[in-house]
């Protein structure tokens, strides 16, 4: 079990995007409220999508503050989805309209910046506001990539959401690279003739 730091205002933050071969990276910061306790929170990819949906909801009206992060395709592509996804933690966590006193990141590390912190392996599933934010970055960027399905129709991001999926893969054979893709991504130099 993870053991709290004693402050007034902690902070989780967690990312969703580092895999797939289109889109952002999304981050979210989130500061829950003591007061208001969320029932159900987990890790967002154990959770059904109606599930995540309804706890977004709730975690928007009930949390002191949150916020959302993001690094676009051509950062990602510049600095490598590392630096890309630390990039977006940090915008989520300045985002906050509280500052806090000490934010847990999920993973393994945490970005090079002022916050007293700490990383969580499996945080998702150790502390509240980690899981929180996991859920307010996935219905975030799985919104976004649904509604960028309507752009490009026939690739399918709204069923895998630019995930590398074998549907996708051959997308990416036949119909080429959207802009929406990643080009320092190995399945998407291939589809553009890039790799040696």
């Amino acid at each position: 079990m993870y053991e709290r730091p004693e402050v007034q205002y902690l902070a989780g933050v967690d990312e969703v995007g580092r895999g797939p071969l289109t889109g952002p990276v999304v981050t979210a910061a989130v500061i829950l409220d003591p007061q208001q306790p969320i029932e159900g929170l987990a890790d967002s990819k154990k959770l059904t999508e109606k599930k995540r949906q309804q706890l977004a909801q709730e975690i928007k009206e009930k949390a002191l503050c949150w916020s959302i992060g993001r690094a676009e395709v051509a950062e990602i592509d510049t600095l490598n989805i590392l630096h890309a996804t630390m990039l977006a933690m940090t915008r989520a966590v300045n985002g906050l309209e509280q500052q806090p006193d000490f934010v847990c990141v999920d993973g393994n590390r945490c970005p090079d910046w002022h916050y007293a912190s700490e990383a969580v392996v499996k945080g998702d599933s150790k502390v509240p506001e980690i899981s929180a934010a996991s859920i307010l970055a996935k219905v975030a960027r799985d919104d976004e990539m649904v509604a960028l399905a309507s752009e490009y129709p026939d690739y399918g991001f709204e069923k895998h959401k630019g995930y590398p999926t074998k549907e996708h893969l051959s997308q990416l054979e036949r119909l080429g690279a959207t802009p929406l893709h990643r080009q320092s991504f190995k399945p998407v130099k291939r589809a553009l003739g890039l790799l040696d």
